[in-house]
């Protein structure tokens, strides 16, 4: 309030107390009077008079405060009538509408909670000093993005029944670019060096999306941090960061940058010494001791010792231990540091409670049954650690966070709070598409990885194609009983016309259903039992290759088969949809039952491998080797063939194109197949983790049976026979299903090879 407010307040107080109210008087009653948005009870509940009281000078100035200082009245007066109280009041306006005007750079619920945060929301009071920290803080958010032209303008109108609508229009103005960054100070490494280590960065070609160029305050604490990292795990334990100035040009669109640091000196290790309560684990923690005396200090190596010392005392309940490391540097001439690690374990807990937070759709129990931490049982971080893995890979929650908390007022208690936040589990979708390899694309469907949060799922498919039609439905219950053994049916019909893929002239249709049990067998490890009948009806044409027609002369149009299904499987990824480290293999086989028309086998292995080389960066490998035979006397079904080249195999080769051909030259594929491919994966900067461009090699083949009948038809395996190709692609999971697009380069392809350079793939697994 204004200091001439101020000066009025005071003597309107005294003038009011004084003369008005001069002599003393029994209040009665009290009236109010001036109210028309505000209840009663609460104009009583700041008047510090109550009927019966001896009415004072003193009182009613403290009655005036008191109603001042409530925040809800722009102007009180109190007056005696008759040994009645009148208590006229006038009220602040309330905020009926804020609109905002001009803003892009934030989205509307971000900007409305900043406002809420200082105080500004609608149907709250209106006061001219909180209108004016919500600028102030608007403002704040745009410099810190760079945007320093920013102008907030205000406006306040004023409505029916005491309202105000505000007005925030905004003109965000350019982003300032940052023009230059110079470093003062550095020896041990050059600028370039330097800048490599930072998110900011000058304006480059690819500025338009990374947006590195723009300064933020946020990036920029970020990137001294990741340069003391650099010197410090590189020996520099005395290195500095001095200032860092921040200048911007006068029309306010360029921003240099200057930092001034001092290295210090470059220390070696002399020594690792362990002190403290180690529980009598001091042979384990020297075991665990990795830095050799000698190197070089690393800052790094040295917290990661620590957390490793502590990891191991939390597996045996202390949640909460301490393993501090203390450089000691010998001397001011020497360049030797001794690491003395001061153990603390504190005090051993149990688990009192298990959280569940965050899950507005899916039920407690279905995350519950994932954890591996129980309640009354002592704190293990490695069954904590497993625990958060296990809900991660539900694939039901963008994140998830599993941490400890001490419990008030008692020290041997800990809750363990698992806090998830949601993420759409189904979809409905009606629609068309196009493949490189399949054409246009019908396509319509519903699936639900969380059925009414329960964690069962139940998916109905219905894609067709110039090439490929299917209709299928399945229904999974992960926890079909409460040890963990799950069921899955499978209904489905699925038509595949060879020639309009470039394979054959000849289609088929299978009809099938089938049931599948898992039995998990350890934390990561699951077995698969179970059964499927299918019925194959083979369409032939005046033009199908005589392989089919002998197929058809010894099993008839329409062959059945009864096969029983065995699998294994071990998943330790961290996470089902992206996962960045963690190893995930499957043996899944079957084999018909001669009751009926066919008799064969057929079995495939997958490995894959996903290794973490830095925050973004991620290696991964995927490898797949398929066998099937006939018995019996019979052929092998063509229909139950293994297909090489494309995407989810060797992109480049158009797809099912690589292995034998026949005399046409139309790819047959083959009982056997060999695949596999390395990549390089990283998230786009600033967008969803499912969303990654990758590099990779890709290798495999098919072969047949090595009849002698056609060209290539050798099953003779030879690494000769692969095919390998390298590029680049793009993967998501978009809200219409996984997609995958990659341009590759064929790296040995052959004559009669089919090149096939840009792919790309939506609505199926990859």
């Amino acid at each position: 309030m204004p200091i001439p407010q101020k000066i009025a307040l005071a003597c309107a107080l005294v003038f009011t107390a004084g003369s008005v109210l001069a002599q003393e008087h029994i209040v009665k009653d009290i009236r109010l009077e001036g109210i028309a948005r505000t209840e009663p009870g609460t104009v009583f509940s700041h008047l510090p008079i109550r009927v019966g009281d001896a009415y004072t000078p003193d009182l009613g100035a403290e009655a005036m405060r008191s109603l001042y200082a409530s925040g809800l009245f722009k102007d009180v007066e109190l007056d005696m009538d008759n040994n009645v109280l009148v208590v006229r009041i006038q009220e602040r306006p309330s905020v009926a509408e804020i609109a905002t005007t001009g803003i892009t750079e934030f989205d509307k619920q971000g900007v409305e909670k900043s406002l809420r945060d200082v105080g500004l929301a609608e149907g709250r009071i209106f006061d001219r000093s909180i209108l004016e920290r919500a600028t102030q803080e608007l403002r704040r958010q745009y410099l810190a993005r760079g945007h320093y032209s920013v102008d907030v303008k205000t406006t306040v109108t004023p409505l029916e029944r005491n309202r105000v609508k505000i007005s925030l229009d905004v003109d965000e103005g350019n982003v300032s670019k940052i023009e230059q960054i110079r470093f003062l100070g550095n020896k041990a490494y050059d600028e370039d060096e330097l800048l490599e280590e930072m998110q900011l960065g000058t304006p480059n070609w690819f500025s338009w999306y990374t947006k590195r160029d723009q300064y933020s305050r946020e990036k920029l604490t970020g990137d001294l941090e990741a340069i003391r990292a650099l010197y410090n795990n590189n020996g520099y334990l005395d290195f500095r960061i001095d200032s860092t100035q921040v200048e911007i040009s006068p029309d306010k669109s360029k921003i240099y940058l200057t930092v001034n640091i001092t290295e210090g000196k470059r220390y070696k290790v002399k020594e690792i010494r362990l002190l403290g309560d180690m529980l009598g684990l001091e042979p384990e923690f020297e075991e665990l001791i990795d830095i050799e005396p000698g190197s070089v200090y690393n800052a790094g190596a040295i917290n990661a010792l620590s957390k490793k010392i502590t990891n191991r005392l939390s597996t045996l309940g202390y949640a909460f231990a301490k393993a501090t490391p203390n450089p000691q540097v010998d001397g001011p001439d020497s360049d030797e540091v001794s690491i003395v690690y001061t153990i603390d374990p504190g005090r051993r807990v149990y688990v009192r409670k298990v959280n569940i937070t965050g899950n507005t759709r899916t039920r407690d129990e279905v995350i519950r049954r994932e954890v591996r931490q129980y309640e009354a049982n002592w704190f293990d971080s490695d069954k904590v650690s497993v625990s958060r893995d296990r809900v991660d890979r539900l694939g039901f929650f963008e994140t998830v966070e599993a941490e400890p908390h001490p419990v008030t007022g008692s020290p041997d208690q800990v809750d363990l709070d698992v806090k998830v936040k949601e993420r759409p589990t189904g979809n409905i979708s009606l629609g068309a598409g196009f493949s490189t390899s399949e054409g246009i694309i019908l396509s319509g469907g519903f699936s639900q990885n969380n059925v009414f949060g329960t964690g069962n799922s139940l998916a109905l498919e219905v894609n067709t194609s110039d090439s490929m039609r299917t209709y299928a439905a399945s229904f999974t219950q992960p926890y079909f009983t409460t040890s963990g053994i799950s069921q899955s049916f499978d209904v489905y019909d699925r038509r595949v016309d060879l020639d309009e893929l470039d394979i054959s002239d000849v289609a088929y249709e299978t009809y099938g259903a089938g049931v599948t049990y898992g039995i998990p067998i350890s934390e990561n490890d699951q077995i698969y039992l179970g059964t499927k009948v299918e019925m194959t009806s083979v369409d032939l044409r005046e033009a199908s290759p005589g392989r089919y027609k002998n197929f058809v002369s010894d099993y008839g149009k329409d062959p059945k088969s009864l096969a029983l299904t065995l699998g294994w499987s071990r998943d330790s990824r961290d996470n089902v949809l992206a996962p960045t480290r963690g190893r995930y293999q499957r043996l899944s086989g079957e084999v018909t039952v001669p009751a009926l028309d066919l008799r064969y086998y057929r079995a495939t292995y997958q490995l894959q491998q996903f290794i973490p080389l830095s925050k973004s960066w991620t290696f991964a490998f995927n490898g797949e080797i398929g066998y099937g035979e006939s018995y019996g006397d019979r052929p092998y079904p063509f229909f139950k063939n293994f297909y090489a080249g494309g995407i989810g195999s060797v992109r480049g080769f158009d797809t099912s194109s690589l292995g034998p051909k026949d005399d046409d030259g139309d790819a047959m594929g083959g009982n056997k197949k060999v695949n596999f491919s390395v990549e390089l994966l990283a998230p786009l900067p600033g967008a969803d983790r499912t969303l990654r461009m990758f590099g990779f090699l890709d290798a495999g083949n098919v072969w047949g049976e090595g009849d002698g009948r056609y060209k290539n038809d050798s099953s003779n395996f030879s690494l000769s026979d692969l095919r390998y190709s390298v590029g680049l692609g793009v993967a998501w999971i978009s809200p219409m299903g996984p997609l995958k697009l990659s341009i590759a380069v064929p790296l040995n392809e052959k004559e009669e090879d089919e090149i096939q350079r840009f792919q790309f793939q939506i609505g199926t697994g990859f």
